[in-house]
């Protein structure tokens, strides 16, 4: 039998309970990847600014890489191995390119820890790694990244929705490198007006931009699913912001949101509210308020 099959659902209830009150009172972060996401996650932990959680290991591309990062922190972290990040820490901030999504998920949850999702895209269809995070007592946490309301569409979807659809627009520079743009020679550098790349459903549309649509798959997650959550991607000259628009129709409510995203100083493909957004999420597990669904 394998190590993470050997759990029983009263370990799981077990190891859960620990672990609630562990995060209470004291939560060890360990983060995976350090580009715009982690760093700044990870300069939040070394400033003290999130109450109850210490970050204490990293795993970056490079030995060299981790010691640049090093020297930007008041206290040097160790860099290790996504193993050893699952064994030294309670959760993990997964701020990885997709394609390593599995090489950290497995770890962390196979040891029963705390995964803190980024590349939402790839738990689309991926009832192993809950089945997993059943199993070992682990759990698979979602931060409302660059989009807002995800609060009402899990409301919502407490009675019955009838349709979600997300536009995404972007400016064509955001898009130009895109595997599903490079593969269909897409010229996107000389547009004078908006021009939809790609519809379809989430699942559809995260086959070719996976990098693209972790949006989409968080509002997907929380409603309706991959398979019945409309998406469109377009390119837009006229924008300077990453814009997201969701509409939903449901037996209880009718509604829709947009945001524009402000880019990180890091990486001005990456929103500088989807760092703040896993802070907040940190700084919710040690408070006594809570606020929000």
């Amino acid at each position: 039998m394998k190590r993470n099959e050997s759990f029983s659902a009263d370990d799981a209830r077990r190891r859960r309970k620990e672990k609630a009150i562990r995060i209470g009172a004291h939560m060890r972060i360990g983060i995976a990847g350090i580009g715009a996401i982690g760093s700044a996650v990870a300069h939040a932990l070394d400033r003290s600014e999130i109450s109850g959680c210490e970050l204490v290991a990293i795993s970056a591309r490079s030995q060299e890489r981790a010691a640049e990062f090093n020297a930007t922190l008041k206290k040097a972290i160790p860099c290790v191995s996504f193993e050893e990040l699952a064994t030294k820490c309670d959760a993990v901030l997964e701020a990885l390119p997709p394609q390593l999504f599995n090489a950290i998920a497995l770890p962390v949850l196979g040891a029963g820890k705390v995964l803190i999702a980024m590349s939402v895209s790839q738990l689309l269809g991926r009832e192993d790694l809950v089945e997993l995070a059943r199993r070992t007592g682990g759990r698979i946490v979602i931060p409302s990244g660059a989009i807002l309301g995800l609060d009402a569409i899990k409301a919502v979807a407490v009675g019955e929705i009838y349709e979600v659809k997300v536009r995404t627009r972007k400016p064509p520079r955001s898009l130009a490198t895109a595997p599903c743009v490079v593969r269909n020679g897409l010229e996107l550098e000389n547009l004078t007006e908006a021009v939809c790349i790609l519809r379809g459903t989430v699942t559809e549309v995260a086959k070719e931009f996976p990098a693209n649509v972790n949006v989409a798959a968080a509002l997907s997650l929380a409603g309706l699913g991959a398979d019945r959550t409309r998406m469109e991607i377009w390119a837009d000259p006229s924008l300077v912001f990453n814009t997201h628009t969701v509409e939903v129709k449901s037996d209880s409510s009718d509604f829709s949101m947009s945001i524009q995203n402000r880019p990180s100083n890091e990486n001005p493909g990456t929103g500088r509210i989807t760092s703040q957004s896993v802070i907040a999420f940190l700084r919710q597990m040690g408070s006594v308020l809570l606020i929000g669904t």
